[in-house]
């Protein structure tokens, strides 16, 4: 017997519809805890931790973590984690999304939020299959976390001891359920601020220190040393890219044409599969910037003045294929008449800091196609697969 497709689609129909962008999940929070009860999850396994408490960014509420109980022969085993994330992307705002055939589409000019309602959809139907049905399970902990799409910040803040000792874990957030995402990229945020001097850039240009200069040129020395955007070094690899170039307060950098801008905020980003080489990308910008400053003066010799500030994001990571969440994934997947396609992944996942807290974790499609866009769309077959591959995992 099948998993009950017709009522995890609703689910999913349900919670795309509500808005909820990253930091502010507390209306999904509350969606997912009605769908929970519903299903018959008792309320006392149901709560909050404390992760926004820790966040350096206004978050309404914490992580949502949902106990059950092991039943059967199987109750006394290890629990097992699923996990998926609450949050959207800013632009899934006001979504209106509509069944087509075999796909989910929108009828707004908005994403859709398929990243992550999928998984939130996939971990509340598990739940409702395996009350429903009662089959033996180990104990699990289902995790849905907060702030994911703005840097992964739920997963980095949990307390690993909420999660009630889980030997291993499950991310629903992707393209193809037979997809066992086994490594992903590791990365660096930073930001530089460069302070000038103002002058009239009519009458006294070389009084002044231009902040904008400053950035021109450094960019300028990352970019032929090879550092920007695709970064390949003696067969090693990662990426960079600079985000946002601004002034004081997110405003823009510099006021008038006739003034020397004497500030200006720059945000980037550093990433590779290798962490030393996350760090060497990162130092090629700081050095770059430092380099520049020193060759923007004013009349009197004085050079701008630079602060780099960086941030490690998420280390990477890479689980071996013979790990045993690695072989419990890949089975379940053969069990469905898949095969399973091991791969790594250019891009963070709240994986990266389930295996940085112990909690060694796969990851796994749900039928997101074009997300992030306003073309996004979700594939209700491959949705419907990975309600059928988290109970063939939770049991098998």
């Amino acid at each position: 017997m099948g998993t009950d497709a017709a009522a995890a689609v609703g689910r999913l129909m349900q919670f795309l519809a509500v808005r909820g962008p990253t930091g502010e999940e507390a209306k999904i929070a509350k969606e997912v805890q009605v769908a929970l009860k519903a299903a018959g999850v008792a309320p006392k396994f149901v709560r909050f931790d404390d992760a926004n408490a820790r966040i350096p960014l206004p978050t309404q509420t914490g992580n949502l973590i949902v106990r059950l109980p092991g039943n059967g022969t199987r109750k006394a085993e290890p629990p097992l984690l699923f996990m998926a994330h609450l949050d959207t992307v800013p632009l899934c705002a006001g979504a209106v999304p509509r069944i087509s055939g075999r796909k989910v589409v929108n009828d707004a000019a908005t994403a859709l939020g398929g990243d992550n309602r999928t998984g939130c959809a996939v971990l509340v139907s598990l739940a409702a299959e395996l009350i429903a049905r009662k089959p033996d399970h180990p104990p699990l902990t289902l995790l849905f976390t907060v702030r994911e799409e703005s840097g992964l910040f739920g997963a980095r803040h949990l307390d690993p001891a909420d999660l009630g000792g889980v030997a291993m874990g499950f991310n629903f957030d992707g393209r193809q359920a037979r997809d066992v995402i086994v490594g992903a990229v590791g990365a660096d945020r930073w930001e530089v601020e460069v302070r000038g001097k103002a002058a009239h850039a009519g009458v006294a240009p070389q009084k002044g220190v231009s902040a904008t200069m400053v950035v021109a040129l450094a960019l300028a020395e990352v970019h032929a040393g090879g550092y920007f955007g695709k970064v390949v070094k003696d067969g090693r690899e990662g990426t960079s890219n600079v985000g946002s170039v601004g002034g004081p307060d997110g405003r823009q950098a510099g006021d008038a044409t006739n003034v020397v801008t004497d500030y200006a905020h720059v945000r980037g980003e550093s990433r590779s599969h290798d962490p030393k080489f996350v760090r060497e990308i990162s130092a090629a910008y700081k050095a770059a910037f430092a380099t520049a400053a020193g060759r923007v003066t004013d009349d009197r010799g004085k050079p701008a003045k630079v602060k780099f500030t960086l941030r490690p994001d998420y280390a990477p990571f890479r689980l071996k294929d013979t790990a045993p969440v690695v072989v419990r994934a890949a089975a379940a997947v053969r069990g469905l008449g898949l095969e399973p396609n091991l791969r790594v992944t250019n891009g963070g996942l709240d994986a990266n800091w389930m295996a940085k807290h112990g909690v060694p974790t796969v990851t796994f499609g749900a039928g997101q196609h074009d997300i992030h866009t306003v073309n996004e769309w979700i594939d209700l077959t491959e949705f419907e697969t990975a309600v059928e591959l988290a109970y063939a995992l939770a049991t098998g």
